[in-house]
């Protein structure tokens, strides 16, 4: 981690450069630019609101309200962090590849690439939430102060995003069908996820399944100093820092042990 930390430090300036190109070059050209990234979760969380509170009028169980929104609202929790997720290890193993002029040149630091799409996911996902909270004063679902504590629920997912990252954009350099296998992987992540349902609507053998997949805990969490004005469970979310830090160690091992194929194979 350590070795990690000092790279970032290191390369901070270079990384914030990639990561603002990132942001902006995803809508250079369209009319409205960076208003998209927040136009499109608001359109979002607006369908999903209709959607699942007017047409299906379904309610979010265990929390005694019947607001028609609140379904929307914490669903759309659990999209923000299955997004941040998703949208990192879903272009990780095409990472290298369609980098390739950096890695053939021996001073650019090929190992930050990961970290730049984390920053880009991560800009994304702050924009949507800027959106949920407008929803939630929009449906009277205040906000408490617990929401400081955000940062350190997502660090666990951060790192162990990272470490996965670092693993599957090595990988995929050398075995180009991998890509197919994460879309699918996480697609399935999303259903065994409590994204459209509640932890507490699963029981028995179904919930080991569930607490198995390492989003669970941060989705509960999000929803705790989001929406129900919880503090974090703190030996659950040190349990989470440290495993999200072992994996991505680990991550980062692989990808300095194998990045010195990259060039002979692209």
């Amino acid at each position: 981690m350590l070795t990690i930390i000092r790279s970032i430090i290191k390369n901070r300036h270079l990384i914030s450069q990639l990561i603002q190109r990132e942001v902006v070059g995803r809508y250079r050209g369209s009319f409205l630019g960076l208003a998209w990234s927040f136009l499109t979760p608001l359109l979002m969380l607006a369908v999903y609101t209709f959607v699942f509170s007017v047409v299906f009028n379904a309610r979010w169980a265990g929390t005694g309200s019947s607001s028609r929104a609140e379904y929307a609202i914490f669903m759309f929790v659990g999209l923000i962090v299955h997004g941040i997720f998703a949208e990192c290890v879903n272009r990780a193993p095409g990472l290298i590849l369609g980098n390739a002029n950096y890695v053939k040149k021996v001073v650019f630091p090929v190992e930050i690439l990961p970290i730049v799409s984390m920053g880009g996911a991560l800009f994304h996902s702050m924009a949507s939430i800027v959106v949920l909270l407008i929803g939630q004063l929009v449906f009277g679902l205040y906000p408490t102060w617990y929401i400081i504590f955000l940062p350190l629920v997502l660090l666990p997912l951060v790192m162990f995003t990272l470490g996965i990252s670092w693993f599957l954009s090595s990988i995929g350099v050398f075995v180009r069908d991998i890509g197919q296998i994460i879309t699918l992987a996480t697609s399935v992540m999303l259903f065994l996820s409590p994204v459209f349902y509640p932890l507490s609507a699963v029981s028995g053998h179904q919930r080991a399944l569930l607490y198995a997949n390492p989003l669970t805990y941060v989705i509960e969490q999000a929803r705790g100093v989001l929406l129900l004005g919880q503090a974090p469970d703190w030996w659950v979310l040190l349990i989470e820092i440290v495993l999200g830090g072992l994996v991505a160690t680990a991550g980062w091992w692989w990808f300095a042990k194998t990045r010195k194929g990259f060039a002979d194979v692209i």
